[in-house]
């Protein structure tokens, strides 16, 4: 039997952010035997390899998985497009699956234009509350076009059907999941950073945008360094609120205990040194770090938003907060520092979880019976548990 082409699009190429990470994970790890795979970043254009750019293409050259840039530089750069719709129809491909708004648009009316039999978008984070242009989009063009439409989590998909009016059949929650990831080296990531061995320690690793509120975690770090003058906070990652952030911390005067490390690719070896890890964004889907966080069995505190709820157990696996509030957070945070038996308990029942239903592996196959499934001409499953292999008995 023929391999199922696959071709995977997506905005960025890049191997930080949750949605990019995701598209590339299933890209790079679909059966060879059943799929050939293909990966299209609209804006990457191959010039400026640097930072998670640079991770995202050496993956890709390792997996030898073919990619292309198409290098569009805005929403208006529509004849960016052309190439991918040529070979969409040169290579026939039998699945294109597309992530984020901007690549759901477009790939699904260039799939349908070059007669693709199955299109699947996929939307990570249901963050356009309000914006009745992209309701209208996602449910005329995206909702009616695509064959189905990917919930990471069931509040995402609750939005999707009650506030977009998405046909309820065509909205499948599909949970992401994380590789198992390899083993700390034992480097010593307190020395190299200034911290001390024995110092409270807490943090994040994340993408440095608005709607991470991590200015909520560095009002925090503030608010406790008055009770606990010891304690400092790392965050990891890049991002365009690197500048207004450091501001931030030299105002309030923090400046000497808030690490801001930029992209780092050593990550199993960062998790370990922090006491308390904080996710305090205003919107997630099915956040990728949280995952990182259980794995690494961490005490968490993170906001109640989007899909975070169906990973983290309120005092079981973490604890959770109203986004926004600072005041919630920070006394989380101090729970979780001070009641140390307890945090040490959530950590490992956090691990445990995620290796039992937050694996990347169980996420691919998934989305492969998906497209087998699809590709048959059968119609969506109503739930993502259809897709699982059989049971031995």
């Amino acid at each position: 039997m023929p391999r199922l082409r696959v071709l995977t699009l997506t905005d960025q190429l890049i191997a930080l952010g949750g949605a990019e990470r995701i598209a590339l994970e299933i890209a790079k790890r679909l059966d060879r035997e059943r799929f050939e795979s293909v990966v299209c970043a609209s804006r990457f254009s191959g010039h400026a390899v640097t930072g998670s750019v640079e991770v995202a293409v050496r993956q890709l050259q390792t997996a030898e998985i073919r990619y292309l840039g198409l290098g569009r530089r805005s929403t208006l750069d529509v004849s960016r497009w052309w190439p991918l719709y040529r070979l969409l129809r040169r290579e026939r491909f039998d699945v294109i699956h597309t992530h984020m708004f901007g690549s759901n648009v477009w790939g699904t009316l260039l799939g349908r234009a070059a007669r693709v039999p199955v299109v699947v978008a996929h939307e990570h984070s249901w963050s356009f509350q309000g914006q009745w242009g992209r309701r209208i989009i996602d449910r005329e063009l995206i909702g009616r076009g695509s064959d189905v439409f990917i919930a990471v989590s069931r509040e995402d998909r609750r939005r999707m059907i009650e506030l977009e009016r998405i046909r309820p059949e065509k909205v499948l929650v599909m949970p992401n999941g994380i590789p198992t990831p390899t083993s700390p080296s034992g480097r010593d990531i307190r020395a190299e950073l200034g911290i001390p061995a024995d110092a409270p320690l807490i943090g994040t690793v994340t993408v440095l945008r608005p709607e991470k509120a991590l200015h909520l975690l560095i009002e925090a770090t503030a608010k406790l360094n008055r009770e606990l003058p010891d304690l400092w906070t790392l965050i990891v990652g890049e991002g365009r609120e690197r500048s207004s952030l450091e501001a931030l911390v030299g105002s309030l005067g923090v400046g000497h205990r808030v690490v801001l490390t930029g992209y780092r690719a050593d990550i199993p070896d960062v998790l370990p040194t922090l006491d308390v890890a904080v996710s305090s964004s205003l919107r997630e889907g099915s956040p990728l770090a949280v995952m990182e966080f259980m794995e690494a069995a961490r005490p968490i505190v993170a906001t109640r938003v989007g899909g975070v709820p169906d990973l983290i157990e309120d005092g079981v696996h973490g604890l959770l907060v109203e986004p926004g509030d600072a005041e919630a957070l920070t006394n989380a945070i101090r729970r979780q520092l001070t009641d140390s038996a307890a945090a040490r308990a959530m950590g490992q029942a956090a691990r445990e979880r995620r290796r039992g239903e937050f694996d990347i592996d169980l996420t691919v196959r998934r989305f492969e019976a998906l497209y087998e499934r699809l590709r048959a001409g059968c119609p969506p499953p109503a739930s993502a548990d259809e897709l699982d292999p059989p049971r031995e008995t």
